[in-house]
């Protein structure tokens, strides 16, 4: 069964929208660890429009399961998560205009650069991830780059329109996933799933990690986060069984209202 990676950066854009303290991601931590959350993600963004120094610096003493890190190429947050130590760093495209991370890290045109990363990633024992998106010429610059894992843009299939959109998005996932498994790379996804698009993702065979953030924390809103967190593992557990699955597809149709 996929591992669910909690992203809580959305708790801290609402902390920062009035500059105060709360609500506190490092405690959304606690509460979704407490509901069986086997991860939890930031994106330590360069401007620091979400997540602060402080928050990944406590979040490390805080939480006793997997901290992902993700970031830019960037050499001074690589430097802080060479101190703080996180479990995981991935690695991930940023543009100061954009409202959330649009696509995949370009590994065919900044493969020296992101080389470099991984070589330093090497060096302090950390472990490399490259978000990316499903194409067979990034999947082949990954994999030729020997990353440790892999997390595959699930956006374009999220935001698919009509069957014949989402198949082809489908597709597309299935065949980069595939490449990668056979490579031994460790194969994660995420990027705009749901409780009712997550199911077909967490079944693709060698799946083992789901980032989800955006959709536990608007849900929260409504359930509460520790319900918002169950709620999204019994969809990734039940994908592993065909007729379970259908059943977990149903019961998101019903969670769309609290």
């Amino acid at each position: 069964m996929p591992r669910l990676g909690v992203n809580i950066d959305h708790v801290a854009t609402l902390r920062q929208a009035r500059g105060g303290r709360e609500p506190d991601p490092v405690q959304a931590a606690v509460v979704a660890e407490l509901a069986g959350a086997d991860g939890i993600t930031i994106h330590l963004r360069e401007d620091r429009r979400h997540i602060q120094d402080r928050d990944l610096r406590l979040l490390r003493e805080s939480i006793g399961v997997i901290l992902n890190l993700e970031m830019s190429l960037s050499p001074e947050i690589f430097e802080l998560a060479v101190v703080v130590r996180p479990d995981q760093l991935t690695f991930v495209p940023e543009r100061r205009a954009e409202l959330t991370t649009e696509g995949g890290l370009d590994v065919v045109g900044l493969r020296d650069r992101i080389a470099s990363m991984i070589a330093r990633c090497r060096e302090h024992d950390l472990i490399a991830s490259l978000f990316i998106d499903p194409d067979p010429a990034q999947v082949e610059a990954a994999i030729a780059l020997g990353v440790d894992a892999v997390e595959l843009h699930t956006g374009r299939y999220a935001n698919a329109t009509g069957s014949r959109g989402n198949e082809v998005e489908f597709a597309a996932l299935r065949r980069a996933s595939a490449q990668l498994v056979a490579a031994g790379i460790e194969l994660h996804a995420g990027h705009g799933l749901t409780l009712k698009n997550t199911t077909p993702i967490a079944a693709i065979p060698g799946m083992e990690e789901l980032n989800i953030g955006h959709a536990i924390v608007a849900r929260a809103v409504f359930v509460g986060l520790d319900r918002a967190v169950r709620e999204m593992k019994d969809v990734i557990a039940a994908a592993t069984s065909p007729i379970r699955g259908v059943i977990a597809a149903n019961a998101a149709d019903e969670r769309s209202f609290p």
